[in-house]
């Protein structure tokens, strides 16, 4: 279902960026190591026509990919920002153009771009949701449950989860802990929607590790070795009965287009700052679902900018199974968004307010702001 038809250009006067530390309700474990603080880069684009925000959903350290914080900050200060702002007039969709001489920095050119087109689409009171295809008022929502203590423990947090209405549980995995911990979620609920996430932990020589998830019934298993590892990723799914899900590998919708090709996957997790926005995240939606192959929306501990536009696009008909779209407060004792997200009988709804549909709290904003610049025409 491609993009019906463009959102109307806006003249960009300035872009303001600004680094928060959002403290997280708990701590949050992968295979990558363990956050306490969401360092997070917010954009606002200052348009003739309306104002808008964006998202950057890197780190602060390059572990999950090669981007980070600080590089981000750097690379948008010095070239993206400029090159936009010398563009002037433009609309969404001549983003990803004008950054184009710019190499990688996906979550980057993604922040900026959605905040342009969150200008654009408030400037015609037009939603985020109708604007990208969205076929539905709400998504379920799942929930992304980081490396525990012990079995135990995981156990203990899955209930908590699973009490407040999440659909879908998905556990974090490791060399050391994969098995026992999968074991132990499945035996203490039974045939609940579950699925692992081995942020590229593995190699080809665990092969008969991964093998022994096969019992648990999963719905997939996520990203199980190295981003650059196609080939490899082929030969694991010709193995195992469990769906292959890529993650990390998936960086556009060429990507996705030779994933598919080499039957590398039969599931892809859609993250639209992986993929350098979401109108890219949209061609990686359309491709998968004419090539047979079920999507589901990725999460980065966003905060309600980036949590409001991954409902949005977790809207469209080719997503079919539920996303880490959790609420806000699975993160946040308090979020950026004057009407945090919520969980609703399992589900998040679609905003379906101008743009991404949320309205930024000026107060909050400020008090997790910890460096800030604006760069002007």
């Amino acid at each position: 279902m491609p993009i019906a038809r463009a959102a109307a250009p806006v003249t960009l006067e300035a872009v303001e960026l600004r680094v928060l530390h959002l403290p997280l309700v708990a701590p949050f474990t992968t295979s990558f190591g363990t956050e306490t603080v969401r360092e997070v880069i917010i954009v606002r684009a200052r348009t003739s026509e309306a104002d808008g925000w964006g998202e950057i959903v890197t780190q602060q350290a390059p572990l999950y990919s090669s981007e980070y914080t600080q590089g981000a900050w750097d690379v948008a200060e010095r070239y993206l920002v400029p090159a936009l702002l010398d563009a002037g007039t433009l609309a969404p969709e001549d983003v990803a153009g004008a950054l184009a001489p710019f190499v990688g920095h996906r979550m980057a050119k993604a922040g900026l771009e959605l905040a342009i087109l969150d200008a654009s689409l408030r400037s015609t009171a037009r939603p985020l949701g109708e604007y990208l295809g969205a076929v539905r008022d709400r998504v379920p929502s799942g929930v992304s449950v980081g490396i525990q203590r012990d079995p135990a423990a995981l156990v203990d947090t899955v209930a908590a989860y699973l009490d407040q209405g999440y659909v879908r549980i998905k556990i974090k995995i490791k060399p050391g802990r994969d098995v026992a911990d999968t074991a132990a979620v499945r035996d203490a609920f039974g045939t609940i929607p579950l699925q692992v996430d081995a942020n590229s932990a593995y190699t080809l020589a665990d092969i008969d590790t991964l093998a022994e998830l096969d019992r648990f019934d999963l719905l997939l298993i996520e990203q199980p070795l190295q981003e650059d590892d196609i080939v490899d990723h082929a030969t694991l799914a010709a193995r195992l009965r469990t769906p292959v899900c890529l993650d990390e590998s998936i960086v556009s919708a060429k990507a996705a287009a030779d994933a598919i090709a080499l039957r590398a996957a039969s599931v892809v997790n859609i993250k639209a700052g992986r993929v350098g926005g979401y109108l890219e995240a949209v061609r990686v939606h359309d491709l998968c679902r004419a090539s047979g192959l079920p999507v589901w929306c990725g999460g980065m501990l966003e905060t309600g900018i980036g949590r409001a536009a991954n409902a949005a696009l977790a809207a469209l008909p080719g997503f079919t199974l539920p996303g880490d779209i959790s609420a806000s407060d699975r993160f946040y004792a308090r979020d950026i968004v004057t009407e945090p997200i919520v969980l609703e009988d399992g589900h998040v709804r679609v905003p379906t307010g101008p743009g991404i549909g949320v309205e930024i709290d000026p107060v909050a904003l400020e008090d997790a702001t910890v460096a800030r610049v604006e760069l002007r025409r």
